[in-house]
């Protein structure tokens, strides 16, 4: 169990990139992941835009304050949810999205998220940029390339957030 407690651990919020590629098989391996998520009644409302082309990463990186780093990444994966398939698609999607940054974690690749939703304006440009059908929301960008820093293993376990049986027993 330890082992992958480790695992869950490293996946840290990586925001600077080397100069180096990820591979298909690498992103494949991510939305794999990504598709491996729980999804209420077995929807799956989710869907996925990978976004390589320069010009495109440079304008995602102008959508939003927080996705500059979107320009230095050599992919970027827009995780996109329907609404009209369930109300359920901000969990699926969001669960689809953790499954995907461990996965890149798992391969050593540095990943953030950045979330989009329910900034409307933000997802208006992503979804003019990349001709998103109206039926999709943006949840989040997620930029990916190789780590150009580190980052130690972690958690942020509050023992004060946990209350047993009733909210407020702590014992």
């Amino acid at each position: 169990m330890s082992e992958t407690l480790d695992w869950i651990l490293k996946r840290r919020s990586i925001r600077v990139y080397a100069d180096a590629p990820v591979t298909d098989e690498q992103v494949e391996t991510l939305l794999r992941a990504a598709m491996a998520a729980p999804s209420a009644n077995d929807v799956r409302p989710w869907a996925f835009v990978v976004v390589r082309d320069a010009e495109r990463r440079e304008a995602l990186a102008k959508i939003h304050q927080w996705s500059h780093m979107c320009a230095k990444a050599p992919v970027v994966i827009v995780v996109l949810g329907n609404p009209e398939a369930s109300l359920h698609w901000v969990e699926d999607c969001s669960a689809a999205t953790e499954n995907l940054l461990l996965a890149a974690a798992g391969l050593n690749l540095g990943a953030v998220w950045v979330a989009i939703y329910p900034h409307a304006d933000c997802e208006a440009g992503v979804r003019q940029l990349l001709e998103i059908p109206e039926r999709f929301r943006v949840l989040c960008l997620v930029p990916v390339g190789q780590p150009a820093e580190t980052k130690s293993p972690r958690t942020r376990y509050e023992a004060s957030k946990v209350h047993v049986e009733t909210f407020g027993n702590r014992d």
